[in-house]
């Protein structure tokens, strides 16, 4: 049985509580910066939070509640100027400190590279997003302690896909069995599985209550979880 090698994170939601007070707020002022009268609540954005990818979120919320935007001949590049407005937005936001870490992944980090396990990231959200938030949160040099970042536009199916894992582990050149998945969404943790990954799930505020059948675990967080024990649900125990 092959031991641990890598830890392949989720960002949003797994990292950090970034949905709710770090997306949103960014999606609603690119909105008004782009003269749209749209706003997402709290409640509406969990909803949308079943539609992976920010581009796919926008284009889903204009074709289902705004049609008449979704009909502009130039609602293409309009999706494409809202998220590059809002991926401004949200960066600044990280940047003055409005996002922490959830407990337990500073410290899981800085074990996982002291034992010489790599790490990875595997998420939907944008590469600038991810570069902000670990440089923020973990120091300016964090962007390096990863092997490999899949963010993105990288593959084009997103999450409950698995094609961002297939990516990675290509790229870390590991077997999936090497490996663990730290999520925190159903639809993440169907991708982590659909990569023949063991996951661990990490309940955030916006997935309570979703269906996390077949994960090695569901913990409220990473606080008190040691590195060992992480090894061990790569194993099944």
């Amino acid at each position: 049985m092959n031991p641990l090698q890598a830890i392949i994170f989720d960002v949003d939601g797994t990292l950090a509580e970034t949905e709710r007070d770090g997306h949103r707020p960014a999606f609603n002022r690119a909105f008004t910066e782009c003269g749209l009268n749209w706003h997402w609540d709290e409640v509406l954005y969990g909803r949308l939070l079943d539609i992976t990818g920010g581009k796919e979120r926008i284009r889903h919320f204009a074709e289902h509640c705004a049609p008449a935007v979704a009909a502009r001949p130039d609602f293409d590049r309009l999706v494409h100027q809202v998220h590059a407005a809002k991926t401004a937005h949200y960066v600044g936001l990280v940047g003055r400190g409005g996002v922490a870490l959830r407990p337990g992944i500073a410290r899981l980090v800085d074990e996982a590279r002291r034992a010489g396990i790599r790490l990875a990231i595997a998420t939907t959200t944008s590469a600038a997003n991810v570069d902000a938030l670990l440089h923020a949160s973990l120091g300016p040099d964090a962007a390096g302690w990863f092997a490999v970042i899949g963010a993105g536009d990288i593959v084009p199916a997103k999450k409950p896909a698995p094609d961002i894992y297939l990516w990675v582990l290509e790229k870390l050149q590991l077997p999936a069995a090497a490996c663990l998945a730290i999520e925190d969404s159903a639809n993440g943790l169907r991708a982590a599985q659909g990569a023949g990954l063991a996951t661990v799930v990490t309940v955030s505020e916006y997935t309570a209550g979703q269906d996390f059948a077949g994960a090695r675990r569901v913990l409220p967080h990473l606080g008190g979880l040691s590195l060992a024990e992480l090894g061990q649900a790569t194993r099944g125990l």
